[in-house]
């Protein structure tokens, strides 16, 4: 069994293929969220100062919103032992507490040489809008 072959546990992606996963966002991933990242921007936290700019409330900061990226591509499709080498994202719409949302990655390209995957992404919220798109690659290295 070559590297590559070892890098795709669950055989290599195929142009087309599709992944999701949903969760719901919390307060309390925007104060882990804090923790890590020492973001205590008002729009997290002043409901007051939040309500008084164009999003009209609390939004969660987008590391919170993107992080379910990381989980789909870690535990899906490409799968373990796979991490983001560049990433080109959009946000378009916020994120709340209370909010389910879902990211979904479409495999654009598949590299035959090298376990290097290219993803078309996006994140919606449970209304169906769009709140960050885009594109990534990804590196899957042999686990194990």
């Amino acid at each position: 069994m070559t590297t590559e072959s070892k890098a795709w546990p669950r055989g290599m992606p195929e142009v087309g293929q599709v992944a999701r996963r949903t969760r719901n966002v919390t307060a309390r991933d925007i104060e882990l969220f804090t923790e890590i990242s020492g973001d205590r921007n008002p729009l997290h936290y002043d409901e007051a100062a939040a309500r008084a700019t164009p999003f009209g409330g609390i939004v969660v900061q987008g590391g919170v919103t993107s992080a379910i990226l990381n989980a789909v591509v870690a535990e899906e499709l490409p799968g373990p032992g796979t991490v983001f080498m560049q990433v080109d994202w959009s946000f378009k719409a916020p994120v709340r507490p209370g909010d389910a949302i879902t990211g979904e990655v479409k495999v654009t390209k598949v590299r035959a040489d090298k376990p290097i995957t290219e993803l078309e992404t996006r994140i919606l919220r449970g209304d169906g809008t769009v709140v960050l798109e885009g594109s990534a690659v990804c590196y899957t290295m042999p686990i194990g």
